[in-house]
């Protein structure tokens, strides 16, 4: 399995999208299997049900993808390294892979968004700030490696995501270049 982790907007789900396309490989947003499984959106159910309620339904649906034995492409939420349980599985589940930006260049990204709860009712760039103090350092402990994702584009941040992994000895299924033999 490959996983994306980082803060909300930092390209995880597209980047996610691509890099399965690439790769010939399913691809899972965790947000979405979420939204699937409690049958609302996330936004919903966590002002109803508050955030340990939302963490426990990421929890068991990381766990459940993490137990495939399928390989995948899988674009996680931004909190999800908030629980040691969910560390522990990415990093037994294979590659993982942090999408890091700026807070700054988040806000930049995120100023229209009303869907994520976390960023809602406050000063967007200070909320961003804060999460990526309390994250960077989780994010940092699962991730085989990081892409700094800010001003790039999703075709550079998946070239480079695809480099990272034949480095690392992921077979990725691409064509070698034509200069190699």
């Amino acid at each position: 399995m490959i996983t994306l982790v980082g803060l909300p907007g930092s390209g995880k789900s597209t980047v996610g999208r691509q890099l399965g396309r690439r790769l010939q490989l399913p691809f899972f947003d965790s947000d979405a299997v979420i939204e699937e499984r409690i049958g609302c959106s996330i936004r919903d159910y966590f002002a109803r049900e508050g955030e340990d309620a939302f963490r426990d339904v990421e929890q068991a649906v990381l766990a459940d993808l993490g137990a495939s034995p399928d390989p995948m492409v899988l674009a996680t939420g931004g909190g999800i390294v908030l629980r040691e349980a969910n560390r522990l599985c990415l990093r037994r589940s294979g590659t993982v892979v942090y999408l890091r930006s700026t807070p700054e260049e988040l806000a930049r990204r995120l100023r229209h968004d009303t869907q994520r709860p976390l960023l809602q009712g406050v000063d967007p760039l200070t909320r961003l700030r804060d999460l990526y103090a309390a994250r960077d350092p989780l994010y940092r402990e699962v991730a085989g490696f990081t892409i700094d994702s800010a001003r790039r584009s999703v075709a550079m941040m998946v070239g480079t995501v695809l480099m990272q992994l034949e480095l690392s000895g992921f077979n990725t299924g691409e064509p070698p270049p034509d200069d190699i033999p």
